[in-house]
């Protein structure tokens, strides 16, 4: 066997092991889910189930608002992402294509809100959802996360769309079409990659945030799944194999988007480039 070949496998037995280690958490988790106290905790901590319980399913989702949890995180994150993005679509078109010193400061000001922590604004920003009478609605998740997501999307977006031509514009405009028809016929269909992973990177934080929510939702019908998750945990601290199922149910929707979509996260740093 040639030293490359050795090289080879050791390389493949390494990333074999790595890939163990890094989903074996899942694996455990979804163990964990169909198991009873006992086995959980004594006779078979880290195996798969022996006798599996798939009633836990039934139990989180009937014995705790977990449906309920799950339609509001969704609506909620939904909401956020597609007026984030929108918003970022049109500003960072601007700035990328009208070259002066205001749309230069007004994209370096924006993308400095990447560096400010939310611990930084949550006093403020709990005083302007009140003003507005916006506590204990879906509007004062949805305003505040598409506000936060904002700064990185114009980042990603903007060296995207430095890296088109204006040919692209001009010739469109030469056969006749309006600047809205030039920009979602031509330049809005170039941008399906990076828009993808904006989505999939915008979801999967709205989906876990859980600070802005603890401060700004309080009614229980309102709530999105990291804050039901805490109150589940307290309830049924006896009866964990409910606890691991809805754990479960939480996380299947970020791990399918990510398993469904993970080249496209590659290829939307690559192709955005990160450039100036």
């Amino acid at each position: 066997m040639t030293k490359r070949k050795i090289g080879k496998t050791l390389l493949y037995g390494l990333l074999g092991i790595y890939a163990v280690i890094s989903l074996y958490p899942l694996v455990w988790m979804a163990f964990y889910s169909l198991k009873s106290n006992e086995e959980i905790f004594v006779t078979n901590p880290f195996g798969p189930p022996l006798k599996p319980l798939p009633g836990n399913y039934y139990r989180a989702a009937t014995e705790f608002n977990i449906l309920v949890y799950f339609k509001n995180s969704i609506l909620i994150s939904a909401a956020a992402l597609f007026i984030g993005i929108m918003c970022a679509l049109m500003f960072t078109y601007v700035v990328a294509r009208v070259k002066t010193r205001t749309t230069d400061s007004l994209r370096s000001i924006v993308i400095l809100g990447m560096f400010i922590p939310i611990q930084a604004v949550m006093t403020p920003l709990v005083v302007m959802v009140k003003s507005l009478h916006l506590t204990n609605t879906h509007w004062a998740l949805i305003i505040p996360y598409a506000a936060l997501s904002f700064p990185f999307a114009v980042m990603v977006l903007y060296g995207f769309y430095a890296s088109l031509p204006i040919e692209l514009e001009e010739s469109a405009y030469i056969e006749g079409a309006s600047f809205y028809q030039a920009y979602f016929k031509v330049i809005l269909p170039q941008m399906k990659s990076v828009i993808m992973v904006l989505l999939i990177y915008q979801f999967m934080s709205n989906w876990n945030e859980f600070s802005l929510a603890l401060v700004l939702i309080t009614k229980d019908a309102l709530k999105t799944l990291p804050l039901g998750l805490v109150a589940f945990t307290g309830q049924f601290s006896t009866d964990w194999g409910p606890v691991g199922a809805s754990l479960v149910m939480a996380s299947l929707p970020v791990i399918l988007l990510y398993i469904f979509f993970s080249d496209e996260v590659g290829d939307a740093m690559v192709l955005s480039g990160m450039k100036n």
